[in-house]
This record gives structure tokens, sequence and C-alpha cells, in this order.
């Protein structure tokens, strides 16, 4: 969600283990290691895309099929989940750090730890994401 193109999802992949491995001597086991790993993942992803954003440009993702197929069921299913994921990108940092982790199939308990919010914020802030998300598809459903 933080990279448009396969080149960036390796550099930033890459990145990800770099500062895991720079990061393991401080790991106390304090939480566990997925946990520890999560935030270190999500704090590497927001801060490349700070440094990047001043010279962000929209593309269309290289990787769509030049065929279309058929299948309406299939390629309507595909339309929502691009526009979901084209809302998730219009969402603040921290609010697409928590709906990638909620759609990882993360509890409230995990997203908490990794986030380091606390459950009752979460719950609020995951209440107003769910919100904006449904504002956002229904203007690219009825409006743009």
């Amino acid at each position: 969600m933080y990279c448009w193109n396969s080149r960036d999802k390796e550099d930033l992949f890459q990145e990800i283990v770099i500062q895991l491995w720079k990061a393991w001597p401080g790991f106390r086991g304090e939480s566990r290691f997925s946990t520890w790993m999560y935030r270190i993942a999500i704090n590497t992803a927001i801060s490349g895309l700070r440094r990047r954003k001043s010279h962000m440009i929209y593309m269309e993702p290289a990787e769509l099929p030049a065929e279309i197929k058929d299948d309406s069921d299939a390629s309507e299913k595909e339309e929502r989940l691009q526009q979901l994921y084209t809302a998730i990108r219009q969402l603040s940092e921290l609010e697409r750090a928590i709906i990638m982790l909620y759609l990882e199939d993360k509890n409230y308990e995990e997203i908490e730890e990794i986030m380091g919010i606390n459950q009752n914020n979460l719950r609020v802030k995951m209440n107003r994401i769910r919100e904006k998300l449904r504002k956002l598809l229904k203007q690219s459903t009825y409006g743009s």
C-alpha cells in the first residue's frame, strides 16, 4: 500500500530488512517478535513515503492486465477492490497503517501493540476510518 510499482516494493522490502537487522540488537522481547517486526516495517514504510511525498506523481499500476476478461462478476469484484485501494491511498499515513493491519486480519490487541495506540482510541479511529472509506467509496461510485 506504500508503493506503486514492483521496483519500489523491492526497494521498500530491502529497506525494511536493513532496518530490522539494525534494530535486532535492541529487541528486548517485551512484545511478540511479529509485533516488533510490524512496527519496524510500518515506521520504515511511512518514513520512506514522507521522503518521497514531495515529488510523487500518481500513475496507474503498471501490472494491470492487457486484456480484460468477459467475466463480469470477477471484473466487478476487481473494480470494487481497486476502488477500495484508491480510497485507502487517500487516508492519512496512520489511518492507512491501521486499516492495512485490520485487512491483514490483525485483531485489535495486535494492532494496539503494533501501533502503540490504546484500544479505546483504536476503536474510535477504526470507526472514523470506516466512515471515511464509506464516503470516499460513495463519491467514487456516484460522483467522480
